[in-house]
């Protein structure tokens, strides 16, 4: 498995239309994706994540393949943010 981790800063008046970039987007998630989350900092509200768990990376780099701009960059950026992406291979999970 290989988690993504997409990162930006929100502003408050714009966090409405990330929620709702999400749940649009992922009314049909990819068959590569085994589960996604959009999460948001307790200490920072104006920080946001959206962390995705795929299959494997060859699963990730099919998706990447299949389009020009992956759906989670698309949401920040409905929501006037450019999202950082970290990749981590997932070693162990219970």
């Amino acid at each position: 498995m290989v988690m993504t981790i997409l990162e930006a800063r929100v502003a408050p008046e714009k966090q409405g239309a990330l929620e709702a970039a999400y749940k649009a987007g992922t009314e049909h998630k990819p068959p590569q994706l085994a589960q996604t989350f959009l999460i948001q900092s307790a200490a920072d509200p104006t920080l946001w994540r959206i962390v995705s768990i795929w299959h494997s990376r060859e699963a990730l780099d099919e998706m990447r393949r299949s389009t020009e701009t992956p759906a989670g960059v698309l949401m920040f950026r409905a929501a006037g943010a450019e999202p950082t992406l970290s990749v981590f291979n997932v070693t162990a999970h219970a």
